[in-house]
């Protein structure tokens, strides 16, 4: 611990991050003749050791990038993060990865589509990672939730580990961490600023060898997660759109322009499969779903058209709602 305790105190000074900390230990040969050089502050100090104690009482685990078990992938490009933090299961970062990106304001017909395919690749034993941000990120975590077996996704956060954003996304959170992992290079309680979510899609460009991008705006972050895995030199998947929606501008130029490969579907990625009828699919969220559009429909009237009682479906529009699917307004539910 006490190595992982020299890299974070030279990493939480304020103008010190990768890039700094590789000239200092190139100049000082070690942690310890560079804190020397720093003089730090017993109260500075103190604050680091704080740190250290709440992610111990969190269950949360420092990693330096010469752990076996750090993403070989963020590992490969320059200037990646020293150390990183991971709260659920560590082995996580070692299987073989995909990133999903896309909008916030995904449509309900994206969001099943990018899904489906993650939850294709978590059933073949490839973990998704995304931001967790809502939309296309949350419908890519859910997606791969939904396959078989442990440590099936990976959400990386623009705070600290602990730090829940966007709150809407709590359920979530927690799913992920029985399942998969939640990770950062941000200090452990911190509270993510505008800099940093272009950090965290960095490092979702970083760390998985093949990206796909959902709906997508031309200045959207999802189209600076395209440009970095563009410069990391990784394989683009691009979901393409109708060309009169802002929402399909990023992904059709990424393949116009000859940066992404079409993406029609999960056989782009895993061969011809017979089309068959997966009753998870027809359940009873996306029974309601179906029923909904831009006028409202009351809870009395939705469980009249999904044949169950209101008490039976108050559950499912409370995580639809949650998931930024639908939302309630005078008169009933309409889609987000």
């Amino acid at each position: 611990m006490k190595d992982i305790l020299n890299k974070l105190l030279i990493l939480r000074t304020p103008g010190i991050g990768p890039v700094k900390y590789r000239s200092l230990l190139n100049e000082y040969k070690t942690d310890e003749n560079i804190l020397e050089h720093l003089n730090l502050t017993d109260d500075f100090i103190d604050s680091v050791k704080r740190e250290m104690d709440n992610a111990y009482n969190m269950d949360i685990e420092y990693i330096c990038d010469t752990d076996t078990r750090y993403p070989i992938g963020l590992s490969s490009v320059k200037n990646h993060p020293i150390v990183i933090s991971v709260r659920g299961n560590v082995e996580t970062l070692s299987k073989p990865s995909v990133s999903i990106v896309g909008t916030r304001h995904s449509t309900v017909a994206g969001m099943n589509f990018i899904s489906d395919i993650a939850t294709e690749f978590a059933s073949h034993n490839f973990v998704v990672t995304s931001g967790m941000a809502m939309g296309t990120d949350t419908a890519a975590h859910i997606g791969a939730l939904r396959a078989n077996g442990n440590a099936q996704t990976i959400a990386v956060l623009a705070g600290g580990v602990d730090y829940i954003w966007p709150l809407e996304n709590e359920s979530l959170y927690y799913e992920i961490l029985e399942r998969g992992a939640i990770i950062s290079e941000m200090p452990v309680g911190m509270m993510p600023n505008a800099q940093n979510f272009v950090q965290r899609n960095r490092w979702v460009a970083a760390i998985s060898d093949t990206l796909i991008i959902g709906e997508a705006d031309a200045k959207s972050g999802s189209m600076t997660t395209a440009r970095f895995a563009i410069d990391y030199k990784k394989r683009i998947f691009a979901v393409p759109g109708h060309p009169s929606d802002a929402r399909s501008e990023g992904p059709n130029s990424l393949i116009k322009n000859g940066n992404a490969i079409l993406c029609s579907g999960v056989n782009d990625f895993f061969g011809n499969k017979k089309e068959e009828k997966n009753t998870k699919n027809t359940d009873q969220k996306n029974e309601i779903l179906d029923k909904l559009g831009m006028i409202p429909v009351s809870e009395s009237v939705l469980a009249n058209l999904v044949k169950k009682t209101v008490s039976e479906i108050k559950a499912d529009l409370v995580v639809l709602e949650l998931q930024g699917l639908i939302r309630k307004q005078d008169g009933g539910y309409v889609l987000n």
